[in-house]
């Protein structure tokens, strides 16, 4: 004999799957969510990167405060050209 008699385990199991639609809808709208975060972060970062490739010298976050990190690391007076060895 089961645990439960079968016409009062229906409502259990229609339960059970409301739940895990529920669960699965719910997932879902998260990583919509998180990956429209991440196109547009993307774009944005394209963006940035379509400017400096384009000469004008913007930096992220930081508008025309100064240099970047990668301005500061280049040799300055070596003239960074090619060396022979």
């Amino acid at each position: 004999m089961p645990a439960l008699p079968l016409d009062e385990a229906g409502k259990y199991v229609a339960a059970a799957y409301i739940v895990f639609l529920a669960l699965i809808v719910i997932y879902v709208a998260i990583m919509a969510a998180k990956m429209q975060r991440i196109e547009r972060e993307l774009r944005e970062l394209a963006g940035f990167a379509e400017t400096r490739a384009n000469g004008a010298e913007v930096t992220p976050g930081r508008g025309s405060e100064g240099s970047s990190i990668s301005d500061s690391l280049t040799p300055h007076g070596s003239g960074g050209g090619d060396v022979d060895v």
